[in-house]
């Protein structure tokens, strides 16, 4: 009876284990839930929440990006590096992808009506938006977006209708066939 007694507490005991583990192993915090920190900070205008939503490279893409354009810092901050936070209320996010210490998500620009990649990385123990990483070519991609995907999808079943370019130079005259008995027609084209 007491060996069934503790093999229920026991088996209990690390079934709630497991069910506290369960969640993300890198905590709480995502690079979606950043991305919603820096949606709020953005919306209420907080610089001093922006900024700790960005990676020390971001800051200082910043700092050029403001002394380059001649604007102060919280006018360099004031959209987080991103045109998705134009939208008025909180866009979709789909496609969280993270390989190591880098993730990015897709968020809708409905300013654009695109799927914008953005990226993130894991710094100083929480996920921070990583433009000037991006920017300065040290964030490693976690892989391609559903987006990206997608196109790469169409193209394959050939719903791309562009039209392949020619070698044809289109300066040279166009030589017109006719029936026989009249003369060629030259016409520039």
């Amino acid at each position: 009876m007491w060996r069934s007694l503790l093999l229920i507490i026991s088996l209990a005991v690390i079934a709630i284990g497991f069910a506290c583990g369960g969640q993300n192993s890198r905590g709480a915090d995502s690079p979606t839930e950043s991305y919603k920190r820096l949606y709020a900070a953005v919306k209420s205008k907080d610089t001093e929440a922006i900024k700790k939503q960005l990676t020390k490279k971001t800051l200082d893409f910043g700092v050029m990006s403001s002394q380059r354009y001649n604007k102060t810092l919280d006018a360099a901050y004031e959209n987080g590096f991103t045109d998705t936070t134009f939208s008025e209320s909180l866009p979709t996010i789909r496609d969280e992808r993270i390989k190591d210490n880098m993730g990015s998500i897709e968020v809708w620009n409905s300013k654009n009506s695109v799927w914008e990649d953005l990226p993130f990385i894991n710094e100083d123990g929480g996920w921070k938006l990583a433009q000037g990483d991006l920017f300065a070519g040290s964030f490693k991609s976690p892989g391609k977006g559903r987006d990206q995907r997608e196109k790469e999808a169409a193209n394959a079943v050939g719903a791309n209708t562009v039209q392949p370019l020619t070698n044809t130079n289109g300066n040279r005259p166009l030589v017109v066939k006719t029936p026989a008995g009249m003369p060629a027609i030259n016409k520039a084209k």
